[in-house]
């Protein structure tokens, strides 16, 4: 990064960056007035009105579609209005539109005062906040529809919902459920703190990753709307020929899915972006966090894979809305297209949940053990071959689709294969515990939950990438079991883990260690109780998405739910951690409660707007624990004014 010494740089400036020592820029609060949440609220609400009528107006010249009952071009348009009024409520398109007009964008940066969470900011570190509520109230939204699922599944023949409703439910919770795991990690923990991770003072572009958020957010509202259109019946991954025959909610299903799938190319984008060409002098590939190492493999996924996903929820969307006929068979199109673009998309998704939860895990059990990082190079090694690996093996969930049986021996062993990297990371775990003297703070004992659970859905997996086992199982609970096991056990375990962790160096304040205890035995002991009976449950023969079953179930299912309903306890308990400690408790925690070694610690609490006063130059990497006559971590003195000054040698060039 070239860093540039020839004059001030005004807190609006989102050019190259700020000299390598500056002063404080004086900052400016803002009050009610401008655009904000409520604008955007506004600006939705009138986009959905306005869409609404005009597909109803233009339908009305096509008899069959205005009396047909499923107007899908009003439901489209409606939501694409809705979509565009609410990022131009927000601000999201001064900045484009001011540009056209000749003009410069205000109004886009807010640094002081509460109301800035609420508005469209440029700081990566308010936007890593507004993606920590934001992932949070779609989890508790998600949540609530579990609860209603296991509530119908308390008894075999007395019902709740109706089969039209259930399934409807199901499918909600499940797309909410991976649509918000996308972004848990990358969204509220990578945009906040991989720049302070590598000696940064700010993402790559700004902009796009402010957009990201918003528009994340409309999508998260436009898969929501299914529910008031009629829902969609063909659970989270939207197969034809279900999907043709579907409502009008479908298009929330196929419009959201593409919504949030241009949200995950930008923020991919800016953060690979971010990671390659912003790092501090010094830090070399050798240096990165491994974090930051699970990040970028993140984002490559998320630019290469989430384009597919475009594609198919627009091909879709024109089934439903022109009458093309791309997953239509009757008319010449075909529903292995959907499956294949969907999981094409779908598997690499799967590890665009895991691979920042291991990077979570990786960063935090130096820190608790005392140790350094066990195999860094092999745990880098493992993220890139998982996110390498991960684009080959989609099509073990086709095996019983009637595809060509010659190309099942393929994907088993590419399936298989993948679970050597896997190995790897979950090995260097062990080998950083080992001999550990280990601090069993909650933070790490969330991460210990992560190897535990992740353990019993990484073996399960394995089970499930062999054809024979495969057929048998498809479609029944045991494969539910494990992708709980794997995503909410692994990736949602290791989100607390990096809360717990994080939150003294995000708001100055630790959450109460008694509460966080509370929350994490309940999680984990309720969650196993939960999903573990249904490994018994699909092996007896219980299928996914069926409100009634065999009635010698019915214990192993009432089992379930009421572990279920004090699953969902433990995170109230989790909320009243977080009212107490963050905004009742006045106490305050200490700069580094951890005595950790990572850059992001060696900053200011409260964090500067520019992170950084100087841009630091790294010595070493962070995981020299317990090692003595190791090196610091960075130079933020006058070593770093001299290599502002000349450009870095080979040596500690940000370009390594």
């Amino acid at each position: 990064m070239t860093i540039s010494a020839e004059r001030p740089t005004e807190v609006n400036d989102m050019g190259d960056g700020p000299p390598d020592f500056i002063a404080q820029p004086k900052l400016r609060r803002h009050g009610l007035l401008g655009q904000h949440l409520g604008t955007a609220i506004i600006g939705g609400f009138l986009g959905y009105i306005l869409g609404h009528w005009l597909g109803n107006y233009i339908a009305s010249g096509y008899p069959y579609i205005a009396n047909s009952g499923q107007n899908s071009i009003a439901v489209l348009l409606a939501l694409a209005l809705m979509v565009l009024g609410w990022l131009i409520g927000i601000g999201a398109l001064n900045y484009p539109f001011a540009k056209m007009l000749g003009r410069e964008a205000k109004g886009e940066v807010e640094y002081q005062g509460w109301t800035r969470y609420f508005r469209y900011n440029l700081d990566h570190k308010v936007v890593g906040i507004q993606y920590v509520v934001g992932v949070l109230v779609f989890f508790f939204t998600g949540g609530l529809l579990a609860m209603a699922i296991r509530t119908e599944l308390l008894n075999p023949t007395v019902h709740v919902f109706s089969a039209d409703t259930y399934i409807k439910i199901v499918s909600e919770h499940g797309t909410i459920m991976m649509m918000m795991a996308s972004s848990v990690v990358v969204g509220p923990l990578g945009n906040y703190f991989v720049p302070l991770m590598i000696g940064a003072r700010r993402m790559a572009f700004p902009r796009i990753e402010a957009f990201s958020f918003w528009i994340f957010s409309a999508g998260y509202l436009v898969i929501f709307s299914a529910l008031f259109f009629g829902g969609f019946p063909t659970g989270w991954t939207g197969y034809a020929p279900l999907q043709t025959q579907a409502g009008p909610g479908m298009i929330s299903y196929l419009f959201g899915f593409a919504i949030i799938s241009i949200g995950m190319m930008a923020a991919g984008f800016n953060l690979a972006v971010t990671i390659i060409n912003y790092r501090a002098p010094g830090m070399t590939w050798s240096r990165v966090p491994i974090f930051v190492w699970s990040i970028i493999a993140t984002a490559a996924l998320l630019t290469l894979a989430s384009p597919v996903l475009l594609a198919a929820g627009l091909f879709g969307i024109l089934d439903k809305t022109v009458q093309t006929a791309f997953y239509v068979t009757e008319h010449g199109g075909s529903s292995y297209l959907w499956e294949n673009l969907f999981w094409f998309f779908g598997h690499p998704e799967v590890y665009i949940m895991a691979l920042p939860g291991f990077g979570i895990v990786g960063e935090i059990l130096p820190v608790f053990a005392r140790k350094p990082l066990f195999a860094y190079r092999i745990a880098a090694a493992g993220m890139i071959g998982v996110a390498l690996l991960s684009f080959f093996v989609w099509q073990h969930h086709l095996f019983q689709s009637g595809i060509n049986p010659d190309m099942r021996p393929l994907f088993m062993l590419t399936t298989e294969l993948i679970s050597i990297p896997t190995g790897f990371i979950f090995l260097v775990g062990m080998g950083t515990l080992y001999k550990a003297r280990i601090r069993y703070e909650v933070p790490m004992l969330f991460c210990m939950a992560v190897y535990f659970n992740f353990l019993i859905g990484g073996v399960s997996g394995v089970f499930l990438s062999d054809v024979p086992v495969n057929v048998t199982v498809h479609g029944g609970f045991f494969v539910l079991s494990h992708f709980h096991y794997t995503i909410m056990g692994g990736l949602i375990f290791a989100f607390f883990a990096g809360l717990y962790f994080w939150l003294p160096k995000m708001t100055g304040k630790k959450m109460n260690k008694k509460l966080g205890l509370w929350h994490f035995w309940t999680m984990f002991v309720f969650f196993n109780l939960t999903f573990f009976p249904m490994f018994i449950i699909g092996l007896l023969g219980q299928p996914r998405r069926v409100f009634t079953y065999a009635k010698n179930l019915q214990t192993l299912n009432d089992f379930s739910s009421i572990s279920a309903f004090l699953l969902g306890a433990s995170f109230l308990i989790f909320v009243a951690n977080i009212m107490w400690s963050q905004f009742i408790s006045p106490e305050k925690s200490p700069a580094n409660p951890w005595d950790s070694l990572g850059l992001e610690w060696q900053t200011a609490t409260p964090i500067p707007i520019y992170n950084f006063e100087r841009i630091p130059v790294i010595m070493t990497d962070p995981y020299h624990y317990s090692e003595p006559g190791a090196p610091a971590l960075a130079d933020f003195g006058q070593a770093t004014m001299a290599a502002s000054a000349s450009p870095p040698s080979s040596s500690t060039s940000a370009d390594q």
